[in-house]
């Protein structure tokens, strides 16, 4: 395959580069940077893309986070790529932060009593229902080849009190946060896109110039 690795990564060395890749977090956010700054699409198409992406990481749907991303700026006809990118907003560093602002948004929205299950500290009554609700899954797909009963009740309790208060609590802060990006990506990217193509203009009208006097040096080189 084309884009295979030749040398497969241990593990350890894949889930240790996805929570700090080379060069730390810092190098991996101005990459990204740079290579939204540089995409050939108008600014205002780069912006809607990116509000796109930052929004789809306040969403539960990980694993199809880029497949959002893409219908969304589809949708809104912004540069998807830009889009595929700015789910980078949503790492191992900010997932706390965004889910607690999801769930806490989620159950009030939706009036529900109590505190969402906590994302940092006490991780326990989260975890277990995620771990409960993959066990609920995996179990039940077994049972159609097995014949064992179904029972449907932890991954019922994981939809009612994670999945959709996330789901419903993330659209508010997603669109903050995507809006914010969006206001301030536009004004960036406009800035550079003109002095990029300022920068470029002056080149070409350089080499014209030299070409010019390159030309007049010939042609008096042979007057003579």
């Amino acid at each position: 395959m084309v884009f295979k690795r030749r040398d497969r990564r241990p593990v350890l060395k894949a889930v240790r580069e996805f929570l700090w890749p080379r060069g730390g977090w810092k190098r991996a956010a101005q990459y990204v940077q740079h290579r939204l700054h540089r995409l050939p699409d108008p600014p205002h198409r780069i912006a809607r893309g990116i509000f796109a992406g930052v929004f789809t990481t306040f969403t539960p749907f990980y694993g199809l986070h880029f497949v959002i991303a893409a219908l969304i700026a589809w949708v809104m006809r912004g540069n998807i790529l830009a889009a595929l990118l700015s789910t980078f907003f949503g790492n191992p560093l900010t997932y706390v932060p965004i889910g607690v602002a999801a769930m806490t948004t989620g159950h009030w929205l939706l009036g529900i009593q109590g505190r969402p299950p906590r994302l940092e500290g006490h991780h326990t009554g989260l975890a277990e229902k995620f771990v409960k609700a993959g066990l609920d899954l995996w179990n039940n797909l077994l049972a159609t080849f097995t014949g064992a009963e179904v029972d449907w009740t932890d991954l019922s309790i994981f939809y009612d009190q994670v999945f959709f208060p996330y789901m419903i609590g993330g659209i508010l802060p997603g669109i903050l946060c995507g809006t914010i990006a969006y206001y301030i990506s536009l004004p960036l990217i406009t800035a550079y896109k003109n002095r990029r193509k300022g920068v470029i203009k002056a080149k070409l009208s350089a080499l014209k110039k030299k070409k010019e006097a390159e030309g007049k040096s010939r042609a008096k080189g042979k007057a003579d």
